[in-house]
């Protein structure tokens, strides 16, 4: 049996609506991709690290069982690189975060497999590449395996990409949705258009809409940090930006989460920040971060909040059998009540 590398609590539904909208990846990354050393980031993985991205492409397959890797046409001469393996009901779907691939599932900085590979063995797990978002190759280098499109996006835009991809693969839902940073914005807002394609929903250490609200005057030069974090591939043609603002409103007026079993990880450690970001943003950001969590736990009751212990922002890395037992426990309450 998996043990916890966290501290797992229950809690009983908040009262009040979420508003506003948050951002934190594109400091983590900055730091990741300008060498800076930042606790717990991807760029501090040892080279033993277990990394997915260093395995073939699977050819050939079905997206409805077993293993498969391709390019999906989703319309208007665009595809989405998809990934799946694993057989079940519900699939969960991996939604990374801002500027981030699929890679993020398929990497592990501890002894324990990576979240993708892990819930293989237990569910029908995909995963795909945005447009405009990194393949944490050596160097790094933005993804080659989406169509390109015009930045910067929306959230509906994203959402609706993500509806036809599963319908271009033929994926049947309800799906279980685990969102990472500002991918839980994505799984979200989805959830909320969707909610009867939703199974269940997993918020690792993800964006709330209520943080921009504990910004005030800063969310402008927030916002733009979150686009622009200064790495060596965010003015190159493609790279992925979102309108924040679009995605409050949307998630503002998207109403309820769905009735449905949900789950929220969050770090323990500090943001790691490249040093060109102001240390007024990340003071402001390491105080609303608490709030942010707290908003996501009151969405549903009797709503799981884990800690993990040790890690920063990237907990699908740091802690990924952490990740893996939370999407499990979601997985197991969505088939008791019967959601999927």
């Amino acid at each position: 049996m998996t043990t916890f590398n966290a501290f797992v609590r229950l809690t009983s539904p908040g009262c009040g609506a979420a508003f506003a909208l948050a951002a934190l990846l594109a400091l983590t990354l900055s730091t990741a991709l300008t060498g800076c050393t930042g606790l717990g980031t991807p760029g501090s993985l040892s080279a033993d690290s277990t990394a997915g991205t260093t395995r073939p492409p699977v050819e050939a397959g079905s997206p409805l069982a077993g293993e498969f890797a391709g390019r999906i046409p989703i319309g208007d001469g665009r595809e989405l690189y998809l990934q799946c393996a694993g057989e079940g009901e519900p699939t969960v779907v991996l939604e990374s975060g801002i500027h981030d691939s699929s890679d993020t599932w398929t990497i592990s900085d501890s002894p324990a497999a990576p979240v993708f590979t892990e819930v293989s063995t237990y569910a029908h797990v995909c995963m795909y590449d945005r447009p405009g978002t990194i393949r944490y190759s050596n160097p790094p280098e933005l993804t080659t395996r989406s169509t390109p499109v015009d930045m910067p996006r929306t959230l509906s835009s994203m959402v609706s990409d993500l509806n036809a991809l599963m319908t271009e693969a033929r994926i049947p839902g309800p799906y279980l949705f685990v969102g990472h940073s500002y991918g839980g914005m994505i799984v979200r807002s989805f959830a909320q258009t969707h909610p009867s394609s939703t199974a269940g929903v997993v918020f690792v250490d993800a964006f709330g809409p209520n943080i921009a609200d504990k910004f005030g005057e800063q969310w402008p030069a927030y916002a733009a940090v979150l686009n622009k974090p200064g790495t060596a591939l965010d003015e190159q043609p493609g790279w992925e930006t979102v309108d924040a603002d679009e995605a409050i409103l949307q998630i503002v007026n998207g109403g309820q989460l769905p009735d449905v079993p949900a789950a929220v990880i969050s770090k323990t450690e500090p943001f790691a920040v490249a040093p060109t970001v102001p240390s007024a943003l990340t003071e402001t950001l390491e105080r609303a971060w608490p709030h942010v969590q707290e908003e996501l736990v009151a969405l549903r009751p009797n709503t799981p909040h884990a800690f993990a212990t040790g890690s920063d922002h990237y907990v699908q890395i740091h802690d990924p059998d952490l990740t893996s037992s939370m999407i499990r426990l979601v997985l197991e309450r969505s088939q008791t009540n019967g959601t999927s």
